[in-house]
């Protein structure tokens, strides 16, 4: 049973993974996501900082910003 009970919750778990929310200035040249609306990186952005998925802004090949590792 207790077997039982944890692959459930791993399964779970995998698949109702919450998404995340991260910042990105919403220029073409721009290569990294943000944790924090108010990090360092984004300090620059002379266009829209806008909210997006994590998972859609490694999509288009955005990387963490080096402030935030």
């Amino acid at each position: 049973m207790k077997t039982l009970s944890l692959i459930i919750f791993f399964f779970v778990n995998i698949t109702c993974k919450e998404s995340t929310t991260v910042y990105i200035c919403n220029s073409p040249g721009a290569k990294k996501y943000h944790n924090s609306s108010n990090c360092r990186g984004l300090s620059n952005c002379t266009y829209k900082i806008v909210k997006v998925d994590i998972e859609q802004a490694k999509k288009d090949g955005k990387t963490l910003c080096a402030w935030e590792k």
